[in-house]
């Protein structure tokens, strides 16, 4: 209360004298208080928004489960059919998952509807596609009114077959939230979304614990992947055992990628990432990976090589920071390097850390993340609310 007085300037002003006065003020302004949550609160059942999300690629749990923190039923991850709900800003949110959702085999419940696709390859297009020529039969006979689309792109940013669907080219789809550096990411109606954890091998929300935070780390840092030939993976492997820090780091390469991980092979994954202080991100088809986000989960803080690979990611005006545009605009505290040279004087300033130091970067890194998620959570929401909702002309 003392600001309101000292803001009119009046010098004069006693707290003592004024008491009964400000008691008085006090009960008003509750009043008027409570007369705006009333307000709020009808006014937000009125212009609620059911927001139905079909997700029909494993990105969507990373929407739903890591960036919304919602739940699914049943918590099995085979089943046919999963459902969530949860209510968040003026939108009361439902989204579905599993084999068993099938154009015209559900109801739809929402007139707005987020279609969660993989554009990753021809076969998967082919079935994004016929998804969305069912939201396009929805949308013409009225049974729903806008359309936004979670786009897992292409790898090389070959995602042109998406563009004659958008509303901008004479199509249907409202907002288009799209993986990697798209270049036509506008941040008006096209947005980049982020690439997340690999859900499609399970890896789980992580919940960070006091050892996560505060346990000594066996290793410096860890690479567990494939290396292609003549790659940067291949230089990599060979500047860690030119000096001997092969030894120090939790190093497992194979010739060929795996989709699909044992139990154990996944098991020796996480243990690496929660086991060293550095988790090591070479480039592979694309500079973003799974791997970026797994590290960020387990407090494992990221070398990335900040390189653009070869395709159509980042070739514009807005991405003079490609790639990774994303995660640099809001402040990831990542090492990049643009060549593995760089290594070795990076792990041996490492050697000479102190645990207290590493705890801080831990907490730094994993709180950061856990801002990450939810800055775009918040404005998932917001830019939906925004396109969706009629705009109040009061």
């Amino acid at each position: 209360g003392f600001t309101d007085h000292f803001a009119l300037g009046n010098e004069e002003w006693n707290p003592w004298d004024e008491e009964e006065k400000n008691e008085l003020a006090a009960q008003q302004r509750y009043e008027a208080n409570l007369k705006t949550i009333k307000y709020a609160r009808s006014h937000l059942e009125q212009t609620s928004l059911r927001v139905q999300i079909w997700g029909k690629a494993a990105i969507g749990l990373y929407l739903w489960q890591h960036i919304f923190g919602g739940h699914l039923e049943p918590a099995d991850v085979t089943a046919q059919w999963r459902e969530g709900r949860q209510r968040a800003g003026k939108t009361y949110f439902s989204f579905l998952t599993g084999p068993s959702v099938v154009p015209g085999y559900f109801s739809v419940e929402a007139e707005h509807v987020v279609l969660v696709l993989n554009g990753r390859e021809p076969a998967k297009v082919a079935y994004a596609t016929q998804w969305l020529h069912y939201a396009q039969t929805l949308m013409e006979t009225r049974k729903i009114q806008h359309v936004a689309v979670v786009l897992l792109g292409n790898e090389q940013c070959n995602n042109a077959w998406i563009q004659p669907y958008l509303k901008r080219s004479g199509g249907f789809v409202n907002l288009l939230f799209v993986t990697y550096d798209c270049a036509f990411v506008n941040e008006e109606d096209i947005f980049q979304w982020p690439l997340g954890v690999a859900t499609y091998r399970n890896f789980p929300v992580v919940e960070p614990s006091w050892s996560m935070l505060h346990d000594p780390r066996s290793y410096l840092c860890n690479f567990l992947g494939t290396v292609y030939k003549n790659s940067s993976r291949e230089t990599l492997i060979n500047i860690l055992k030119q000096d001997g820090l092969d030894k120090l780091c939790w190093i497992a390469a194979r010739e060929q990628w795996q989709p699909q991980e044992t139990n154990a092979s996944f098991k020796n994954y996480q243990d690496a990432l929660l086991q060293s202080d550095l988790t090591l991100c070479p480039v592979g088809i694309n500079t973003e990976c799974y791997r970026i986000y797994e590290a960020c989960s387990y407090g494992s803080l990221p070398i990335i090589e900040d390189v653009m690979t070869p395709g159509d990611c980042g070739n514009s005006s807005v991405y003079h920071s490609a790639p990774l545009q994303l995660l640099k605009t809001m402040g990831a505290p990542f090492i990049f390097i643009k060549n593995w040279k760089e290594l070795p004087a990076i792990l041996e300033k490492e050697k000479k850390m102190s645990l207290q130091e590493k705890i801080q970067r831990r907490k730094k890194l994993l709180e950061w993340y856990r801002n990450f998620k939810a800055w775009m959570r918040q404005k998932f929401i917001n830019t939906l609310e925004n396109s969706f909702l009629p705009s109040d002309k009061g």
